[in-house]
């Protein structure tokens, strides 16, 4: 038996002891060290159907850990290991459990110079953010022009703007807390623009402002980047913190030759993964990534699934798990 939050269909999520029978199946078997709290784990505590897809569930949709038993010849005992997405938290118990029975195919082994807390902080919305920068490259290089990130001091948002930082962006924050402007310049933003400027319905085709952009607020605020995009620019999609609808027309794609691509880290490939965390482990400076992170228990997950739904977690928020 170990202690492990669990949402159970008709029941808030609480921290209590479950057996392995709650922990899942897979070929191999971590010790979880490090979780995370993410938009979804939110969604998944307070026992919304769209993400909770197993009763009973254990959330949490990332996990570093130590091998402990593998069956695939790709992992040993002993082994660092990092899993984001491919069902966690959803369809697959978590990461808020000591213990996890996972499948092989989508683990990563820790990449060399990130430790596991700083894994966990990268977590889902670090592979996210790197996959839509490494996407956004195949089309917008560094000078090209002015970048622009919606929901800027999110985990995706802070971590997408310190990559392109990294990379040589200029890089504009959109963000609902202007007041966090100077931590986002820090993070490497060259400006902040408040979200209202962008979040009321607008013409499909405006003013060009963006070379390219990395959206994870959806609706309007995409509608008015991919108006605002210029010529041949790429605006990527990840996230839809303010809905999922696109309340725009064809005018961006068909007069400038917008690209709106889609962004998906849950089913990623491995290759893809591990291009992802390659990038996080070489531009990502593990200073600023600490000045974005904050840490909590699994029993302080509980109380803070209603705030990140609620916009009010700033950056990253690891989970001690272990211990």
């Amino acid at each position: 038996m170990v202690h492990a939050i669990v949402v159970e269909k008709g029941r808030p999520a609480e921290l209590r002891e479950v057996d392995d029978d709650v922990l899942g199946r897979g070929d191999v078997v971590v010790d979880v060290a490090w979780s995370s709290l993410n938009y979804k784990d939110g969604l998944a505590l307070r026992g919304d159907p769209g993400v909770v897809r197993a009763d009973p569930l254990v959330p949490g949709i990332d996990l570093v850990g130590t091998v402990t038993t593998s069956r695939d010849g790709r992992f040993a005992a002993g082994d660092e290991v990092v899993l984001t997405g491919a069902g966690l938290g959803e369809t697959r118990a978590g990461g808020y459990a000591p213990r996890a029975h996972v499948d092989g195919a989508s683990l990563v082994h820790l990449p060399q110079g990130l430790d596991a807390r700083r894994a966990a902080a990268l977590g889902t919305a670090g592979v996210t953010a790197a996959l839509s920068v490494l996407r956004l490259e195949r089309d917008v290089a560094p000078g090209n022009g002015p970048v622009v990130v919606t929901g800027a001091s999110g985990g995706v948002g802070s971590l997408a703007v310190t990559l392109l930082a990294a990379r040589g962006h200029e890089v504009v924050a959109v963000t609902g807390r202007p007041s966090g402007a100077d931590w986002l310049r820090r993070l490497g933003a060259s400006d902040v623009v408040d979200r209202s400027e962008l979040a009321e319905p607008g013409r499909p085709v405006q003013g060009q402002r963006w070379a390219g952009g990395v959206d994870g607020v959806g609706s309007h605020v995409l509608a008015n980047v991919l108006a605002q995009t210029r010529w041949g620019g790429t605006v990527t999609a990840c996230g839809l913190a303010a809905g999922s609808d696109l309340p725009t027309t064809v005018l961006p794609f068909v007069l400038r030759g917008v690209t709106l691509a889609g962004i998906d880290s849950v089913q990623a490939p491995a290759d893809a993964r591990g291009a992802a965390w390659a990038l996080l482990a070489r531009h990502v400076d593990p200073r600023l990534l600490d000045d974005l992170t904050d840490e909590t228990d699994l029993a302080g997950v509980l109380d803070l699934g209603p705030e990140i739904l609620a916009g009010r977690v700033r950056g990253r928020t690891v989970v001690r798990v272990a211990g």
